[in-house]
């Protein structure tokens, strides 16, 4: 773990902030150093500074504190590093972040393989399970912290007690799963245990599973997963990254075991296979998950063909004549006998709609704004139509490799046709069929096409599409015209009674009042989202419990509503009537392009 080429900037000797004496100098990366120094109290510490001149703003929360500092404050776990101190130094007329941390007696994963190499299945089995128990605290603290960097260097090996512990240290990649995946900086990362979706800005979880995938997958053969040697190749990031791609495209080498582990058990293959599947649905859920698959107390059902990068599991939610259909739905009376008229009369009658040479519908769009219920709609209408239900978003097309996406939509077409009668439904459909005009890539151009392909006459093999958006008029326009998304629906802000009804309905079971005026309340909230009434309630029930009432009464609910505004402004519902407008306009003024009931006339 020390690095003897060269001497940090701290000299041996320093006294930082008078607690801290300078020990040994251990290592440097490209944003900070590490030490280990002794502390006033008589004992050693490990020592992180920053140079703030190589810190980018990646670094920083919205505070403009060192990021790593302030997760490493909110973690406090037996599997990962324990922080002691946070602050501020000047050297050498510089300024420097630092934090210290506990000194852990024993060595890193990587100096015990490098060193010696594990021969023993327990030992495998029991640092993949400390290391996952510490993700497993990580994944389930209130703002979950992804640590992004799982791999031998960060894993150090506590020897100080009988057992030996695993520690996840350097939270330096770790952010926040809420934080927005732009933020996510990767230089300087060991590729070789990095999933594979990361390099696409999508991390999570999972991403860090996989990672304890491939440290198993070292453990046991003494390599990373499809490991190569790029060394001799003279190359930047993005060139790496590409090479790795077509590795990971290979079969998952799994060399033969036996002679390297002494209580070899095959089931550690399996277990293997399914942490670093390319496919997010195969591989373990979570920590847990994982951790039972380890102690033998889940057996893992399904071996995977590593190679096959594009397998897509899409679950269906079979929702066939179960649910309340449109019952569910308060209010929207228009809206609600529109569709069943033009959509849903025709699904349930085909054979009265052939005898006039009328098909069955291919599909239909759903626009508004956000927050209406569109995908509620969607729901209640495969209630209404008595069709299973599977919903889509754009992740789950999304691929890495070239012409990926275009393979996954015609297997998810496929599916919904062998699930048949299938109502197919695409959430923010924007994102998924851009219009191609503006399309970033030749890629995106063949996903568009694609689709088109799958959209001709689909309704003729029982399957209804559904798309939904808040931005129309980003999608193709092919995929709009007849005979494919022929149908649009604007779905707005609910109206009165729908309004009403959704009081009634967050309120129930709640400790109200007597006299909670629900006309009254209706007339309050026009131009209000499903999803502000919800918020309505909660913030009342809020203010109830922190003013002491036992219930809600109508004055804290008249309060609430003139505190909270609706989220979607007048001026962008009038943008949206102005769009529903033109729809219509068009309709009218090409019938043949459009029909009104989406058919043959």
């Amino acid at each position: 773990m020390v690095n003897n080429s060269y001497s940090g900037v701290l000299p041996k000797g320093f006294l930082l902030n008078n607690n801290y004496t300078i020990i040994l100098f251990i290592k440097r990366g490209s944003t900070a150093e590490t030490y280990r120094v002794k502390g006033k109290d008589g004992k050693l510490y490990f020592l992180k500074i920053y140079f703030p001149e190589k810190l980018n703003r990646l670094s920083f929360d919205n505070h403009k504190n060192v990021l790593e500092i302030e997760i490493l404050k909110s973690v406090k776990h037996t599997n990962t590093t324990l922080f002691i101190e946070g602050g501020e130094f000047n050297f050498d007329s510089r300024k420097f972040y630092f934090y210290t941390s506990e000194f852990i007696i024993g060595e890193s994963l990587s100096a015990k393989i490098a060193r010696d190499s594990i021969s023993s299945l327990y030992d495998v089995k029991q640092i993949a399970a400390g290391l996952l128990e510490g993700l497993d605290y990580l994944h389930n603290l209130p703002e979950i912290i992804v640590h992004n960097e799982i791999n031998p260097e960060n894993i150090m090996l506590d020897l100080s007690e009988d057992v030996m512990r695993p520690k996840i240290i350097d939270f330096g990649y770790a952010r926040s799963f809420l934080q927005s995946s732009k933020v996510f900086d990767r230089e300087g990362i060991n590729l070789a245990y990095l999933s594979t979706e990361c390099f696409n800005n999508i991390f999570s979880p999972q991403s860090d599973l996989y990672s304890v995938g491939a440290v198993i997958y070292k453990m046991l053969f003494g390599f990373a997963p499809w490991a190569k040697d790029f060394s001799k190749f003279e190359m930047d990031r993005n060139q790496l990254e590409e090479l790795i791609f077509n590795e990971r495209a290979k079969p998952l080498n799994l060399p033969n075991v036996e002679n390297r582990i002494i209580d070899f058990d095959s089931s550690i293959l399996t277990i293997i296979t399914k942490a670093l599947s390319p496919d997010l649905d195969i591989r373990f859920k979570n920590a847990r998950e994982f951790i039972n698959a380890l102690k033998g107390e889940t057996t893992t059902d399904t071996t995977p063909k590593i190679n096959d990068a594009e397998t897509y599991n899409h679950k269906v939610k079979d929702s066939v004549k179960k649910g309340q259909g449109f019952k569910a739905i308060a209010g929207m009376k228009a809206l609600k006998d529109q569709l069943q008229n033009d959509v849903i009369n025709v699904i349930e009658n085909p054979e009265e709609y052939k005898k006039h040479d009328l098909g069955l519908p291919n599909g239909m769009l759903l626009y508004g704004p956000p927050g209406c219920g569109k995908t509620f709609f969607a729901e209640r209408f495969s209630e209404e139509a008595g069709y299973n239900f599977i919903k889509v978003v754009s992740s789950d097309i999304a691929s890495i490799y070239v012409h990926g996406s275009q393979e996954k939509i015609g297997k998810l077409f496929n599916e919904a046709r062998e699930k048949a009668p299938t109502i197919l439904y695409f959430d923010e459909l924007d994102a998924m069929v851009p219009n191609r005009e503006s399309a970033n890539n030749q890629s995106q151009s063949g996903e568009v096409n694609e689709f088109l392909s799958q959209l001709d006459n689909i309704g003729n093999s029982g399957v209804f599409v559904i798309g939904s958006t808040n931005k129309p008029d980003l999608i193709d326009k092919a995929i709009l015209r007849a005979g494919r998304l022929e149908k649009w629906f604007y779905i707005p802000p609910p109206d009165f009674d729908a309004r009403k009804a959704l009081f009634e309905l967050y309120l129930k079971g709640r400790p109200i009042d007597f006299g909670i005026d629900y006309d009254k309340l209706a007339g309050l909230t026009a131009n209000y989202v499903s999803s502000d009434i919800k918020l309505l309630i909660d913030e009342s029930s809020r203010k109830t419990i922190r003013d002491k009432s036992k219930r809600i009464n109508m004055e804290i609910l008249e309060f609430i509503i003139k505190t909270q505004k609706p989220t979607v402004s007048l001026s962008e519902l009038k943008k949206y009537e102005a769009v529903r407008k033109k729809i219509e306009q068009e309709i009218e003024d090409d019938p043949n392009e459009r029909p009104r009931i989406g058919f043959k006339q």
